[in-house]
């Protein structure tokens, strides 16, 4: 034990997600912990909240510590990673854990935990280790590692590429129609996401989109005046897409469907080209009906809506979906297999239908509820298989770039409940990992079917910013 250090470990998770399946990893972790030769100290409990954090601060704070150790056990949002980062000079290591791909619910979604924290880090200039791994005897060499100030996140390089003309004045005919757009914003983001913050001004001149801020009100206060007649036509067009509207809960189906003719109203009248919508908890505790389903019918119709009110993600959704002329997908990566050389692209239930695998066996795309929030309406689908293009505009260690990756869909059994796809990117999972660490990359990608790699390029080019291409 003389040869140890000292580790105070801090063990993150939300209550909305699968409480006993966290503690169990948890439980599972601090075993593998406690078979190496350090001393390990802190609390044992899942910390739920910024109190029951702060107390273990405190506890931390009373000891000398050689690194703090942060089990992100759960997916949280990045406010208390930063505040641990910030209350400590001693090295920083993150570890979250990968779930089974059973298509049941996301029951800890930790990696999206990791790579929200990770670009917050990035940010904050706050350097730090982190590893991706099952708690076991599997991971103990892993963990050794970590623990002895390895596994660092290090630096991802950016580039200038050549492009060729036939792509660059592709590129530079989407750029031209982006300059002008306005993007309707409903709410703020959620706090403690920082992949989501944008400033009007650098937006307005890296891209010459406007940002036009509403309170989330203005949207419920339309979905509550649509006519039932309206209503009734919207639910027509979601049963073209999916089966199952009768399973879910019909008031807060309702208001649900009631929030695409609210979104149709204001787009309407405002001449936006696509919308930033902080969907959570508002949507469900407030108001009392997801927007997921609704988001993917805009989707569709090729006015894209990005997630928690990410202005940089709606941007993104416009060029891809000017790239590639079809609509567009803003997904979490939530899970990375580097022996089966996959990723899990993932979110609630909101894809558009066309990306749905319909020619998968005993596939159908359903409705269904938020697997947190227990409401209607999200579509269940596998994604289709096929060439895919992934790319973010980024403020990842708060410098503008263009994140590009490609890769391929496999045709596989739904991995979590929603809308999700299994990709085997051209730059192997590894590569994926260790680029998603070193940039500090945002948890939000643009997601489009078809290879326009090239073409983004020319964006980046067109734009003024540099690339990191994942490849």
């Amino acid at each position: 034990m003389s040869d140890g250090k000292t580790i105070g470990v801090l063990a993150l998770g939300r209550p909305t997600f699968d409480v006993p399946f966290a503690e169990e990893m948890a439980a599972k972790a601090f075993a593998t912990l406690d078979a190496t030769p350090h001393r390990i100290v802190g609390s044992r409990g899942l910390l739920f909240d910024t109190e029951a954090t702060e107390e273990a601060l405190e506890a931390l704070g009373n000891q000398s510590l050689d690194m703090v150790l942060i089990l992100q056990v759960t997916f949280t949002d990045a406010s208390m990673t930063v505040a641990i980062a910030n209350r400590f000079d001693t090295p920083l290591a993150i570890w979250s854990f990968p779930e089974p791909r059973v298509g049941g619910r996301l029951r800890l979604n930790s990696f999206c935990g990791l790579n929200l924290a990770g670009h917050a880090l990035g940010l904050n200039q706050h350097p730090f280790s982190y590893l991706y791994a099952a708690p076991g005897p599997d991971a103990a060499e892993a963990v050794e590692e970590l623990l002895a100030g390895g596994r660092q996140a290090g630096d991802a390089a950016v580039t200038r590429p050549n492009v060729a003309p036939d792509a660059q004045a592709k590129a530079d005919a989407v750029v031209a129609t982006l300059r002008g757009a306005k993007i309707g914003r409903l709410g703020d983001h959620p706090g403690g996401f920082d992949t989501c913050g944008y400033d009007p001004d650098a937006v307005r001149d890296l891209a010459g989109v406007t940002v036009e801020a509403m309170p989330l009100d203005t949207l419920f206060d339309k979905a509550q005046a649509v006519s039932e007649d309206a209503v009734q036509q919207t639910r027509t067009l979601a049963e073209r897409d999916v089966g199952g509207l009768d399973s879910v809960d019909q008031d807060q189906l309702d208001k649900s469907l009631r929030l695409k003719n609210a979104l149709d109203e204001i787009r309407s009248e405002g001449g936006y080209a696509a919308f930033a919508i902080r969907c959570w908890p508002e949507t469900f505790t407030e108001y009392g009906g997801a927007v997921c389903g609704p988001v993917s019918m805009m989707g569709e119709k090729r006015v894209p809506c990005a997630c928690e009110a990410d202005i940089y993600g709606a941007m993104t959704s416009l060029i891809l979906q000017g790239i590639a002329d079809a609509p567009t997908f803003q997904v979490d990566l939530v899970d990375i297999d580097t022996e089966d050389d996959s990723c899990i692209v993932w979110h609630c239930g909101q894809a558009p239908i066309s990306m749905a695998d319909r020619e998968a066996e005993a596939e159908e795309a359903t409705a269904t509820i938020h697997t947190n929030r227990k409401m209607p309406l999200l579509y269940e689908f596998a994604l289709k298989p096929g060439t895919v293009t992934f790319a973010r505009l980024s403020q990842s260690r708060g410098e503008p770039k263009l994140v590009i990756a490609r890769g391929e869909m496999l045709r596989r059994p739904k991995a979590f409940t929603g809308t999700s796809g299994a990709v085997r990117f051209d730059a192997g999972a590894d590569r994926v990992l260790k680029s998603l660490m070193d940039g500090g990359l945002e948890h939000h990608t643009g997601l489009v079917y078809g290879d326009f790699v090239e073409e983004l390029k020319g964006v980046a080019k067109a734009l003024g910013v540099p690339v990191l291409e994942i490849a």
